[in-house]
């Protein structure tokens, strides 16, 4: 080992809580981005299983236009020679032992054998089959059934759309690897007969799935035979069309939860920053002396960025580990929002790809070696003379100050040009406001000599000289608290910024709520996604309801999926009245003339979302798939939607039934008459179908809140994102004021020989630190105010396309300012303990 890398050693050693402090910084900051990936990829992985196994081997499918498809076109297949081909009706239900949620599959076991061979339903298999296929009776995964504590035999209670069905186990589906374990985890198996009654869907499939030969002439033959027997309505597609969808409907979600989680891997960054500028400045005399006596510049720079290296990749392996652990937490409350606003996924094991842990080590290990170039970079460019100096880098730093601002308005423009130039590019989004951060990162330093300046005869004023020690003090170590204030602004101004976006989406949506929930009661069967329930209502309930007495007036509203020319669409039929116009607020289109159309003809109008993600709009036509055929609709306006994404294609019940054989109902809104209470009024609507099926009974006030408490569950992982790149910040805090109390022992040592007492030298060191709060606080709310004003109206808008208000509640900016000296004060506490209780005779002594 050479005499450089000894020192190197000795160094690293000699300083085990600055060093430890920068790890975890790493640490967090790798974690928070690989839970963040681990939980998103366990999510979709866990759908791609339960598609894929789903699926099978099935290369495509003939599907309905409104989700489900008569059974004879099942028989017209088979009829025309179309084998091997295999009926399916599936959904989902849960399980009342063990609170669990399964796919259910409705298959015939006499067809399904070369698609789904792992099921155990071919010939020579030991599956009752008369059992089977004429008892309500279901196949589960063996390791599930012992996990939930069943066996062979028992009867399960099985929860679909507010009604409970009796289903007998009658055998048991044994994996025979670990991917077909994971696959049929969550898998229930019926016959096709009993899953068209477990969903109320007599005469009626979900799909048909088909085998297509392998040779390319005979698979388009193959095909041109299916399309040539399939009725108007039905249509074919190929079997990964539903993966691809899937993927497109979380892609904008994923895409924001994963920039959110590079905040605190970017904060972690200015942390190394200070650490390695700290290790220089520390080691200036050193490593003068060294270039004194022949060390090259080359040495140097491999000795500083090896150092680095070592935090990096100590840091990435702690992050890692950590990271899988904080992904078990969050792939469930990920799934849980998942199920809220998109679809059903029930995810049983965390995937824990190698990829994505090489990802956030190369991440981890790349950010810190870039954070340690500067001052690699700095170590080795200085001549020798220079290094020897101890005043040279903020004196240097202090005067570059003014250009690195100028440098960084620059790159903050060149973000706002970028956002200029794009449209709908969310990458050009988080590209603009990863220029403003990296703008504002270089505008701070000059900013904190100002405010530091300014701040100086306030607190002589409060406290005496001491305060315009504190103040000055702030300046003449610019190379440490400047870029601790850098790491901590951005983080609160990252917390205002995505607290003022949470704030205005939240009073945006209230205001939406209020205006499109005018009825007094809503009446829909339990689902599991919230926001895009499809589930039906039971014919015999809807006509009870209707009748119960002081129901002045109702209307219903069915939700199906269906295929576009410009892609899936969420179709949403309603019963206008009189009232409907002001439920659904047009942004684009004429109210009388829009609703006219719809209620007469074949029109629609689109939500907002829509509207934005397929560039749709008033004039041009949708053609969607019907049971008719393909057919055009006239788009009318374009309302304001909050409760998808997606968006959703509306239209009048009546052109629904014309087009659509389905006359299932959704949901139901009552209006209750003057003289009935609307407490009353859900007290008989209960009564009236207890025992019938399970339907959920809300007023207005209930529902809105309901609502609510959905919204602020879809942001939980954001707020937990924001509290981790915060104790980045405040890590980050720490460790500049731990570096500047070992690099000022000497100077501190000197105050207290001339007389300063420890409480005295306690006072500054916590007035310092609060002042770089302070001051960091203050930075923060201009700069998040302007990352909430990109947030709200260029990331939220290319994200989901909605037109969002924004409002700057007053309770946050205060929480930030608070937050931020509450921050450095803590970050405060240790190193000025230390000071005050050092020995000023050995703190003379120097190093």
């Amino acid at each position: 080992m050479t005499l450089l890398h000894r020192s190197s050693r000795r160094y690293l050693t000699r300083h085990p809580w600055l060093m430890g402090l920068s790890v975890l910084g790493v640490a967090i900051g790798v974690a928070v981005v690989v839970a963040i990936d681990l939980a998103n990829t366990s999510a979709s992985r866990a759908f791609e299983l339960s598609a894929e196994t789903v699926t099978g081997a099935a290369t495509h499918q003939v599907v309905g236009a409104g989700g489900a498809l008569d059974d004879d076109v099942y028989r017209r297949l088979r009829a025309a020679g179309i084998r091997p081909s295999a009926p399916i009706v599936e959904g989902y239900g849960s399980l009342e032992r063990g609170d669990r949620t399964f796919q259910v599959v409705g298959i015939d076991p006499l067809a399904d054998a070369p698609f789904r061979p792992y099921l155990g339903t071919g010939a020579g298999s030991d599956l009752d089959l008369g059992t089977f296929m004429t008892d309500d009776a279901a196949l589960m995964s063996a390791p599930t059934a012992e996990a939930i504590g069943l066996s062979s035999g028992d009867t399960l209670r099985v929860g679909i759309e507010g009604t409970t069905h009796p289903v007998v186990l009658s055998g048991l589906i044994s994996p025979q690897n670990e991917r077909t374990r994971r696959a049929v985890a969550n898998l229930l198996v019926v016959d096709v007969s009993t899953a068209q009654q477990l969903f109320d869907q007599a005469g009626q499939l979900s799909r048909i799935d088909l085998l297509t030969p392998s040779a390319a002439s005979a698979r388009e033959a193959y095909l041109r035979r299916v399309r040539e027997s399939l009725p108007d309505g039905a249509q074919l597609r190929r079997s990964d069309t539903r993966t691809e969808t899937v993927a497109q409907m979380t892609k904008a979600f994923d895409l924001n939860l994963t920039a959110l989680s590079l905040l605190a891997l970017i904060v972690g960054a200015f942390l190394i920053y200070n650490t390695m500028t700290f290790s220089v400045v520390q080691r200036r005399a050193l490593i003068g002396r060294l270039r004194a006596l022949g060390v090259t510049r080359g040495e140097v720079f491999r000795l500083v960025l090896g150092e680095a290296a070592v935090l990096g990749v100590v840091g990435s392996g702690i992050g890692l580990l950590l990271g899988i652990v904080l992904a078990s937490g969050l792939v469930q409350l990920l799934a849980q929002t998942i199920n809220d606003l998109y679809f059903v996924v029930e995810v049983s094991e965390l995937s824990v790809p190698a990829w994505t842990l090489t990802k956030g080590a190369l991440l981890g290990v790349g950010t810190t070696l870039a954070a340690a170039l500067p001052p690699a970079q700095e170590a080795t460019a200085a001549s020798v003379s220079t290094v020897l100096r101890r005043s040279t880098r903020e004196s240097t730093l202090r005067r570059r100050a003014p250009g690195w601002a100028g440098f960084g308005l620059l790159v903050a423009a060149a973000g706002s040009l970028l956002l200029l130039v794009t449209e709908q590019s969310i990458w050009a989004g988080y590209g603009a406001l990863f220029c403003l951060l990296v703008g504002a990162a270089f505008m701070i330093p000059w900013a904190v000599v100002g405010l530091s300046n300014g701040a100086r005869p306030l607190l002589g004023r409060a406290a005496g000289v001491i305060g315009r020690m504190a103040a000055r003090g702030v300046v003449t170590n610019l190379s440490r608290t400047g870029v601790a204030i850098a790491a901590l602004t951005i983080a609160i101004a990252s917390t205002v910024g995505v607290g003022v976006m949470i704030d205005s989406f939240r009073g945006t949506v209230t205001s939406w709520l209020e205006q499109s929930l005018q009825a007094d009661v809503y009446v829909q069967p339990p689902s599991l996604v919230f926001r895009r329930s499809t589930a039906t209502i039971d014919s015999t309930v809807a006509r009870r309801l209707r009748n119960v007495a002081g129901v002045e007036g109702a209307y219903s509203v069915r939700r199906v999926t269906v295929r576009a020319d410009v892609g899936r669409t969420d179709l949403v039929a309603v019963e206008p009245g009189p009232e409907t116009a002001d439920i659904y607020q047009l942004k684009a289109g004429t109210p009388e003339t829009a609703w006219e159309a719809v209620r007469s003809g074949p029109s629609v109008l689109v939500s907002e979302p829509y509207s934005y993600r397929y560039e749709v709009g008033v004039g041009d036509t949708l053609r969607l798939q019907t049971d008719r055929g393909q057919q055009p609709f006239a788009v009318e306006g374009v309302y304001y939607d909050y409760g998808s994404d997606l968006g959703v294609a509306l239209m009048s019940r009546s052109t629904y039934e014309q087009f659509y054989e389905d006359r299932g109902v959704s949901g139901l809104a009552f209006a209750a008459a003057d003289t009935t209470s609307v407490d009353a009024l859900i007290a008989d609507m209960r009564a009236s179908v207890a025992g019938l099926q399970d339907v959920l009974i809300r007023s207005n006030r209930a529902l809105r809140e309901t609502s609510m408490r959905v919204f602020d569950r879809t942001f939980t992982i954001t707020t937990v994102l924001r509290l981790l790149a915060i104790a980045v910040a405040f890590i980050g805090v720490l460790t500049a004021l731990m570096a500047l109390a070992l690099e000022r022992r000497r100077e501190m040592g000197v105050l207290r020989a001339t007389g300063m007492t420890p409480p005295q030298v306690g006072g500054y060191l916590t007035l310092q630190s609060s002042l770089m709060g302070a001051i960091a606080g203050l930075l923060s709310l201009p700069l998040g105010y302007v990352l909430a004003y990109v947030l709200v109206f260029v990331i939220n808008k290319r994200s989901f396309g909605w037109t969002l208000q924004l409002t700057v509640p007053t309770d946050v900016l205060v929480q930030s300012l608070v937050l931020a000296v509450v921050a450095a004060f803590l970050a405060g506490l240790y190193p000025t303990w230390r000071m005050a209780r050092s020995n000023p005779a050995v703190a003379l002594q120097g190093d």
